[in-house]
């Protein structure tokens, strides 16, 4: 399964690391790869990370999540 997430707040490859780093943290995240100029992240999942858990470690990481979507 893989994810789509528009993030918000994102300004720097210090960001990128930051919001990779916590996302790779998660149990069942397989890959993230975060896209800079759009915005966003694609995560590879091995098992189903409700968004609510993906938002907060996203939010806790200083960035903000606007929207998941399933790609």
């Amino acid at each position: 399964m893989r994810k789509k997430l528009i993030i918000e707040g994102m300004s720097c490859q210090h960001c990128v690391m930051h919001v990779t780093n916590a996302l790779k943290e998660l149990e069942g995240i397989k890959s993230v790869e975060v896209n800079l100029e759009g915005k966003f992240a694609i995560i590879e999942l091995s098992k189903d990370v409700d968004d609510a858990v993906l938002k907060d470690v996203i939010y806790d990481a200083g960035y903000d999540l606007i929207k998941a979507e399933n790609v």
